[in-house]
């Protein structure tokens, strides 16, 4: 089958590779629901809050600053901005106590805002900065807002193909500050089979409270935007050389994490999205027990750098 064709079907639910958001969302009336985006300002997260906004949602934008999240919210009307630094525990629990004075009830959380491939090591509270900032920030921010989640809500975790250039075995737990060693992409990664695999062990804990929430994960494609800012000049070349073959447009990327946020055909709990139908990730990101020690580690990190344990 040749590239062209592989790229042109679309699965069961009739979407594929260039299906966009806006045609994903198309026709679906989304108002009276409050769905929360991170990353909200610009790239996937932008185009995923206008797509869901133009249906009628109310948007809850959350950026790093408040000043951002309110720059966005004058071009959605009805949306709220929230102030949240994934990177920084305290702005975290500032945001989830916001969400908790809106009294809103959301429909979905959908955890777009990360960081990617920085070239030297950063740490943040002692942690590889890119682990910390895309799975234990949101880790943190899912878990506390989990009471306010409506009984058919849905978390939503970006993640990434790049899951598999994760460390051998998918974690590698006595690394997570880097300090061990360090390359840019298998700490990547590590970060985004950590969302997978919080989506997973998520996606069971709701499903054995016997409630109709669900949790997923999605791979958006690979698209050229802020996240590659942090990228050596040569890579962000060959991405460029490459966008007109292989890279979908900022529209098409945000299509799958809106399909798994809202579209009403969507029933799946605890899988991995691709092109707005189930994808199978690499062996270790369908590893129960690995699920089940990140969470338990995770627990222990937020513990640690929050100075109070998540309440259960």
């Amino acid at each position: 089958m040749s590239l062209a064709s592989l790229i042109l079907r679309n699965g069961k639910n009739g979407f594929g590779f260039g299906t966009t958001a806006e045609q994903v969302t198309a026709g679906l009336d989304l108002t009276g629901k409050n769905i929360l985006v991170t990353g909200s300002t610009s790239g996937l997260g932008e185009a995923t809050a206008h797509a869901l906004a133009q249906r009628g949602a109310r948007i809850f934008a959350a950026a790093r600053t408040n000043e951002k999240a309110e720059a966005l919210c004058r071009t959605l009307p009805g949306a709220s901005p929230v102030a949240c630094d994934l990177a920084d525990p305290s702005s975290v629990l500032a945001c989830v106590d916001a969400m908790a004075r809106s009294g809103a009830v959301l429909e979905a959380i959908i955890c777009n805002a990360g960081i990617m491939a920085l070239p030297q090591l950063e740490l943040a509270f002692g942690y590889e900065k890119q682990f910390f900032t895309n799975h234990i920030g949101h880790f943190l921010l899912v878990t506390r807002l989990l009471p306010q989640l409506s009984p058919r809500g849905r978390v939503v975790m970006v993640s990434s193909d790049a899951h598999r250039m994760a460390p051998r075995g998918g974690i590698d737990f006595e690394n997570l500050s880097g300090e061990q060693s360090y390359t840019a992409w298998q700490a990547y990664g590590r970060s985004k089979i950590a969302n997978l695999l919080f989506a997973k062990a998520l996606a069971q804990r709701l499903r054995s409270g016997q409630s109709q929430q669900s949790a997923n994960a999605v791979h958006p494609g690979v698209i050229m935007t802020n996240l590659q800012r942090s990228m050596t000049p040569f890579m962000r070349t060959m991405m460029q050389l490459g966008e007109p073959l292989f890279l979908k447009t900022v529209a098409q990327g945000a299509a799958t994490q809106c399909y798994v946020a809202v579209h009403p055909s969507m029933t799946e709990n605890g899988e991995y999205f691709a092109d707005c139908n189930v994808r199978q990730p690499r062996r270790a990101a369908r590893d129960r027990a690995l699920a089940d020690k990140l969470w338990q580690v995770s627990e222990r990190i937020v513990a640690e750098v929050t100075g109070s344990p998540l309440a259960h």
